[in-house]
């Protein structure tokens, strides 16, 4: 049997080595905790659940989802940026519902990359633009994510030459794995930027409802000339902590909606109806269940903090998102300091290297665990003298 060539650039080496070590460890009896799991530890709000309860026990919801009408969903995303971003979309032709934000996170690569075509990734980034980016055949050009500059790319450094041959450019804020956000000023650079070099931007804006001190992140889709530009692809898995559920959506240009639509007629036939159904709930739903969620989200950001600093490590506080980056101690590398952390204080989190070239030298840790258990963390690692 001859497999594709293509499986080689998505081999999950460091997701094997973990799994296989924490199997082993499991096996010894050992309690490892794990911070690296970046899956909200809290359940949808009871409304959301009611609504696909009634929906699943409806004899006739059952049949492929387009044997429905999309539009009452699309209308509620529309409605949902209206109220959020004041962002104003026609929802006939500038919003499409995914089965998850990762459907279309992939599926956009096919939609502007012929073999060869350059798509600028950010590093860190998560992993999946770039393997996606070289499924499609197109070629990868990293553009780096540093501290001094908040995590923003520095869109002047992108080489012109680079720039004037690129298709498409990835943004992500708020940001996994940083935590960071990124400011108005940045989005009107970014689609003055993508307007003189004709680049598509595509913002990931996952994080956009778990923030802190009640400051949320902007969408790219509030600034004028975005959606000339470009699109935004949302989820709610972690704004409305339905992970499983695989419902987001992708808003903006109309010309890539169309494109997209066109790619997903032959990749899948829709969202569950019942799924589409509690969707729209949420979208509709006040959010002072997500506000408790981010109270309680920031309670733990400010515990790992100061444990962090308490071990000494170097921490860049988050605004947004239920993850931390910090500096691993001089003398390790991000990935011998995690499977350290692992093997001697049954603590696991991320090695940054896991996120590019520009994530070594860091950690991620996602506080989606109680505070009890973060703290039990924490006090393990600083036993073992970390």
């Amino acid at each position: 049997m001859k497999f594709s060539k293509k499986l080689d650039l998505i081999e999950g080496v460091l997701t094997v080595e973990m799994n296989m070590r924490l199997t082993r460890l499991k096996e010894e009896g050992r309690d490892v905790i794990n911070l690296g799991v970046g899956d909200p530890d809290f359940s949808p709000p009871e409304s959301i659940r009611r609504v696909l309860r009634d929906g699943v026990d409806h004899p006739d919801y059952h049949h492929y989802p387009s044997f429905y009408a999309l539009q009452p969903l699309k209308e509620a995303i529309a409605g949902w940026y209206q109220r959020r971003f004041q962002a104003n979309l026609e929802s006939h032709t500038e919003v499409l519902p995914l089965l998850g934000s990762t459907d279309g996170l992939f599926n956009i690569h096919l939609c502007l990359l012929d073999p060869g075509d350059i798509a600028l990734i950010p590093d860190p980034c998560y992993p999946s633009y770039a393997s996606a980016t070289q499924l499609a055949g197109g070629q990868v050009e990293r553009f780096p994510l540093l501290r001094e500059n908040d995590f923003l790319p520095d869109l002047e450094a992108i080489p012109p030459g680079i720039a004037r041959k690129a298709k498409m450019i990835w943004v992500n804020y708020p940001n996994n794995p940083t935590g960071a956000t990124a400011p108005p000023e940045f989005y009107l650079k970014l689609i003055a930027w993508a307007k003189a070099y004709d680049v598509a931007v595509i913002s990931d804006n996952a994080y956009s409802e778990v923030y802190y001190d009640n400051r949320p992140p902007v969408s790219f889709l509030e600034f004028p000339g975005a959606k000339e530009v470009g699109v935004e692809i949302h989820s709610l898995s972690k704004s409305f902590n339905c992970c499983g559920w695989r419902t987001g959506m992708m808003a903006g240009n109309r010309d890539l909606i169309e494109a997209l639509s066109r790619v997903k007629a032959h990749s899948d036939r829709g969202m569950f109806y019942p799924l589409q159904l509690a969707a729209i709930e949420a979208l509709q739903s006040p959010a002072d269940s997500m506000k408790e969620r981010n109270r309680i989200f920031q309670e733990r950001r400010d515990l790992v903090i100061r444990g962090l600093q308490d071990i000494g490590l170097d921490v860049y506080p988050p605004k947004a998102t239920f993850y931390l980056w910090a500096k691993v101690p001089e003398g390790y590398t991000s990935r011998d300091f995690c499977f350290k952390a692992l093997e001697e204080a049954n603590v696991w989190m991320l090695p940054g290297s896991n996120y590019g070239k520009h994530g070594e030298g860091y950690l991620r840790i996602a506080i989606t665990r109680s505070v009890e258990v973060l703290s039990e963390a924490m006090r393990r690692l600083k036993k073992r003298g970390f």
